[in-house]
């Protein structure tokens, strides 16, 4: 489809949010759009927004998905603070979302679902189409519901399952809006519904009336274009952080020659590292989907002792139930990757919702002196290349690593660009294959560099050993209570987790005048809006600096250093200032906490405002 009917203009950027009820299809649609946008070559960055319930209550605020893209022609960092523009499905996505607008905003509105029961139902005195609250707005009230039963009367369908095309009709006038191609959605839609025939071409049909009204409505006089974002030259795909974390795991598997086992029971946000593992049977993936958390990281630790690439895959309350089997791997000194895909708690707090709050737990959270490496990837994108950094280290030193994710990265989309494999680093697994102590074998002798155990796969003649969660003797391995022997083995479990800072670069600053004296530190999902909070402050002539932790235990050697270069440091975060506990009390810092647990990423607006408030109070 294409038309030079109406004007073009061109935009630089837009941020448009999709709002309805739970099974309105506002994630589908979402999806699509950002599809087609990627597709384009815009640089990109989404953050879906849906409630815990799987059929959630239809017309009630805590029912609302939504579903929100910033896309560009040029290099963004977040999914937007505010949306440019809203479509709003009924009156509970219109209210719940309606704060964010800015006045001037487009309000795409289905008028069909204004009903006096929908209205009355989310406490609206009165009809907000109808008594000026909207006034400020750019308004486009359209019955989307009844449009798209129109356009389908001549289909074997119901009037019901009619009216459930809205999404697609909306998507339609959304593509022609903002002139997107409509050849990925067709396709898509082709295969989803290969088996109903009569569903598919509905849903077709729905679509491409959605684009003609576009074409032909008054309400509309003008459409717009976004061009492609400059990027280097490569093979690019939209993706969103889970399966580039699945990805990354497959690769360690690949560049370590060991066969990769997920040991796992599903919890939202990272049940689709489950999911998208079990898909890759080919590259020798082994999924176990365990009757509880306890038994999924059992079997990992299990395949680990027995010579694999071990994952079990959670989100915090999982952590909790696998901090003794995590303590047993810190004994037993096998590699182990644990990942945490972090949401709202406490207990089961707000599945959907992403949060930070697990940084003390992943770093204290088991008995004795149980010392764990922490990874956090900051992007999308950046949990391929996090994963493969848990697995070097896991493999490397013998030893649990926890690797940090969030629901805003497992959900969030990002263009990534697809990686040569043959520049991935290569992880040698460095198997025992022969005794090591005047012709026998002791499963405690350690690498002089890294201090890291030999790792005997069971079955090798010659290298048969006892493991257990008792303490072992230094060497030998046997069963030892001995209070010195203790001691000395607490110290080399810590000291070998602080010989990992001597294998991971420094912390680097971005800092491009070289003259700032507020430094932002921050750690995982933060990475975006404190970027786009430090641009926005450096063009209105601030002077900040920016550094991002990845290993957050060990720090990287350099951190202190950075740290005292400056006068004032700001660390925020999607919790109560955990990482500026940890900073506070290593380094002797007094950080500024900057700290949001809303369930949402913070705003970088609000951040920048803080930002320059720091600045101007020097």
């Amino acid at each position: 489809m294409s038309s030079d009917a109406k004007a073009v203009v061109p935009l630089g950027h837009v941020v448009i949010r999709f709002a309805g009820d739970s099974g309105d299809g506002m994630q589908l649609t979402g999806d699509r759009f950002t599809s087609e946008t990627a597709g384009l070559g815009n640089d990109l960055s989404t953050l879906p927004d849906f409630p815990a319930e799987i059929r959630a209550p239809a017309g009630t605020l805590p029912g609302v998905s939504a579903f929100q893209l910033h896309f560009a022609d040029h290099d963004i960092m977040t999914p937007g603070d505010r949306p440019d523009v809203l479509v709003a499905m009924n009156p509970a996505a219109l209210k719940a979302n309606l704060k964010d607008l800015r006045a001037g905003s487009t309000l795409i509105v289905n008028t069909d679902e204004f009903t006096k029961r929908n209205i009355e139902k989310v406490d609206y005195a009165a009809n907000p189409l109808d008594d000026g609250s909207l006034d400020s707005y750019d308004v486009h009230q359209i019955g989307l519901t009844s449009m798209t039963v129109e356009a389908l009367a001549g289909f074997d369908i119901t009037k019901k399952d009619a009216g459930r095309a809205k999404n697609m009709f909306a998507l339609g006038l959304l593509c022609w809006l903002y002139s997107r191609s409509t050849e990925g959605t067709i396709d898509f839609l082709k295969a989803k519904f290969a088996k109903k025939p009569e569903i598919l071409a509905a849903n077709i049909a729905a679509f491409e009336a959605g684009w003609s009204f576009g074409e032909t409505t008054e309400s509309f006089s003008v459409r717009y274009e976004v061009k492609p974002a400059p990027m280097r030259a490569g093979l690019y795909r939209n993706i969103t952080g889970n399966p580039a974390l699945a990805y990354g795991l497959i690769a360690a598997s690949q560049q370590s020659g060991l066969p990769l086992f997920l040991g796992s029971y599903p919890i939202t946000p990272a049940s689709d590292i489950l999911h998208e593992l079990s898909k890759h049977k080919n590259f020798g993936v082994v999924t176990f989907q365990a009757e509880d958390e306890i038994a999924g990281i059992g079997a990992a630790l299990g395949a680990a002792y027995g010579g694999a690439l071990a994952v079990t895959a959670t989100s915090g309350p999982g952590i909790a139930l696998k901090s003794e089997t995590i303590g047993l791997a810190v004994s037993l000194e096998l590699p182990l990757i644990v990942v945490d895909v972090q949401r709202g708690g406490p207990s089961t707090g707000l599945p959907t919702k992403t949060e930070q709050a697990d940084l003390l737990q992943a770093m204290f959270g088991r008995n004795g002196e149980a010392p764990v490496p922490i990874v956090a990837p900051r992007s999308p994108g950046d949990c391929f290349d996090a994963a493969l950094e848990a697995a070097r280290i896991a493999v490397t030193y013998r030893t649990p690593v926890l690797l940090l994710s969030d629901g805003y990265l497992a959900n969030g989309s990002e263009p990534w660009a697809v990686p040569d494999a043959t520049t991935l680093p290569v992880i040698e697994p460095a198997f025992a294959t022969e005794p090591n102590h005047d012709g026998e074998f002791w499963p405690y002798l350690r690498d002089p560099e890294t201090l890291a155990r030999p790792w005997a796969v069971p079955g090798t003649a010659g290298l048969e050993h006892r493991i257990g969660g008792l303490e072992k003797a230094d060497g030998t391995g046997n069963i030892s209570y001995d209070p010195d022997n203790h001691e000395h083995m607490v110290r080399l479990r810590q000291a070998k987790v602080d010989a990992i800072a001597r294998s991971i670069g420094p912390l680097e600053v971005d800092d491009p005048s070289g003259e700032a004296r507020v430094l932002v530190l921050g750690w995982g999902s933060t990475y975006g809006p404190i970027g786009a909070a430090c641009r926005a402050v450096r063009a209105e002539g601030g002077q900040v600096a920016h550094a991002h932790l990845r290993h957050l235990n060990p720090f990287p050697a350099n951190t202190a250093e950075v740290l005292r270069a400056y006068d004032r440091v700001i660390i925020p975060e999607m919790n109560l200032g955990q990482l500026a506990l940890l900073i506070r009390g290593r380094f002797l810092v007094d950080a500024i906490g900057y700290n949001q647990v809303r369930g949402m990423p913070f705003t970088s607006e609000e951040l920048a405002t803080t930002i320059t408030d720091v600045i101007e109070s020097l």
